[in-house]
């Protein structure tokens, strides 16, 4: 059977969402196919999404993008993780690092014999076994060192900070540089194809008429492809996850350029930190039940490292998914496809592995239906594992002193979620399925840094006995802060690596 290939691709909407899939598209499919992407400059894109995860690099080489160049491009620093402060009880903090915990002993996992320990009051905080969180708290980073063999120095599992702007205008360069036709104007009319609902073009102010055979659209939250013209459908997710606005702002630079994302729990939401290297971006996400927006702005004023550099920008959101990521011959890609908020650093990814699915289900002109079930399929079991993921964060606080915290404390949550705290709770193990983005180790850092700490532990730790465990953890702490000494300061790394033109003498 001869496949009938598609001609043109139409991106719809820039920003992260639309230059990242360009970026990605015009790399891949090497100029055999028409990329064009439509946007307007009257139309301001959410660009507050500055933080990634580990993942992100391997769109980089997807994308054949420099590191270096990129992050000089972006004022970009490095992360090794996020840093929960207030979220167990006022007073917590703990880390959530990239990366493995500790090294192998036995047949089961290091967590286990941590946890044996744990229970004799013999065991360090989670952070002295991780080459990552350890290095965070010491705001220390250097890349691995792969000629290193079996060190923690050869495993350091790294994201990013950037300006999301600037990495957007980054990408666009790159993106034009492989083929891709950039088309400005604002879209004042859908065309769809009468036989089967598809859409066919898109129609300027301008009167050009843009054809396609392929639309992706990147156009927020609006959705104006999926939603505004194809009514695909949300399925809104705020009755676990109510917090419904954000307040963005960044402030001047800290004495100190940390290599991790904080997240600090508010009364009625919490706040971001994002260092940057010639600033630190800032937003307090919150649940306009329990708290106003001028008050919502005072909390996040109050609690800046330095003068802010703008008025804080508000943002309207609804968390929840499309209920069909692709619908016909249109694929969402970005917040018209869903939206989490960013307490884990997700928007990005879920771009990326939108991009990455678009590509092992690539279509031909007929569209298989089966193919576009199949990407659905997938993207709603993503989605739904890290929604489960950010629910967590709330439902497993002991704050008292909120109404918003309580009732986060006792909601229903998902089903899902519900078998892994009582799986963990009583031994310690955490299960996931192949589809979800967050591993074992990042279940088991927010469950015990927000205080579910297990019963007991893997009957197998008993195979190895009390004073070799002991020996162990010790012997893995102290590599650890060997390699954490010999590491360089953060912000001197980023001055000799990647500093930003108008940035170099940030170095320390």
């Amino acid at each position: 059977m001869e496949q009938q290939k598609l001609k043109n691709i139409v991106i719809v909407g820039g920003g992260t969402a639309g230059w990242m899939t360009a970026t990605g598209l015009a790399t891949t499919l090497l100029k055999q196919y028409r990329i064009q992407l439509v946007e307007s400059d009257e139309i301001a894109t959410v660009g507050v999404g500055e933080a990634t995860i580990p993942p992100i690099q391997g769109f980089n080489q997807l994308a054949r993008i420099d590191e270096a160049e990129f992050l000089r491009a972006t004022n970009g620093t490095f992360k090794l993780g996020v840093e929960f402060v207030n979220w167990g009880k006022r007073g917590d903090r703990y880390m959530h690092g990239f990366g493995r915990l500790g090294q192998e002993l036995g047949t089961i996992g290091f967590d286990q014999y941590w946890h044996k320990m744990r229970l004799l009051s013999r065991a360090g905080d989670l952070a002295d076994y991780s080459i990552t969180r350890a290095a965070a708290r010491a705001n220390k980073f250097m890349l691995p060192r792969a000629d290193l063999g079996d060190s923690p120095l050869a495993d350091i599992r790294y994201a990013y900070h950037f300006d999301a702007g600037l990495y957007a205008r980054y990408l666009r360069t790159v993106s034009e540089s492989r083929g891709v036709e950039r088309i400005e104007g604002k879209i004042v009319q859908v065309s769809r194809r009468a036989h089967d609902g598809h859409v066919d073009a898109v129609v300027l102010a301008s009167g050009q008429r843009i054809e396609g055979d392929l639309f992706i659209d990147c156009t927020g939250f609006r959705g104006l492809l999926i939603e505004q013209t194809l009514e695909t459908g949300f399925e809104d997710w705020s009755h676990w996850l109510p917090c419904n606005r954000a307040l963005a702002v960044p402030c001047e630079p800290a004495p100190v350029l940390t290599p991790y994302t904080r997240a600090t729990a508010h009364q009625s939401g919490w706040q971001w930190r994002i260092p940057l290297q010639n600033r630190i971006g800032n937003g307090h996400v919150y649940c306009s039940d329990y708290i106003s927006d001028d008050e919502a702005t005072s909390v996040l004023l109050a609690n800046l490292d330095g003068k802010a550099l703008a008025d804080p920008r508000p943002v309207r959101f609804t968390t929840g998914m499309r209920k069909k990521a692709w619908n016909k011959n249109v694929v969402a890609i970005g917040l018209s496809s869903g939206f989490m908020e960013p307490i884990e650093s997700t928007s990005i990814d879920t771009i990326q592995n939108a991009i990455q699915m678009l590509l092992d289900f690539f279509p031909d002109q007929g569209f298989s239906q089966p193919d576009i079930d199949t990407f659905n399929a997938r993207s709603r079991a993503y989605y739904e594992g890290i929604r489960d993921f950010i629910i967590l964060h709330y439902k497993l606080n002991q704050r008292d002193d909120a109404a918003f915290w309580r009732d986060c404390a006792h909601m229903e949550i998902p089903e899902p979620l519900r078998q892994k705290m009582e799986l963990f709770a009583t031994h310690g193990r955490v299960r996931r399925s192949s589809s979800e983005l967050f591993s074992e180790v990042a279940w088991q850092q927010v469950m015990v840094g927000q205080n579910l700490l297990p019963q007991g532990y893997h009957p197998l730790a008993d195979l190895q006995d009390e004073a070799r465990i002991d020996a162990y953890l010790q012997s893995v702490a102290g590599v650890i802060a060997q390699c954490v000494d010999v590491m360089p300061d953060h912000a001197a790394f980023v001055a000799g690596y990647c500093a930003a033109p108008s940035h170099s003498h940030r170095a320390r």
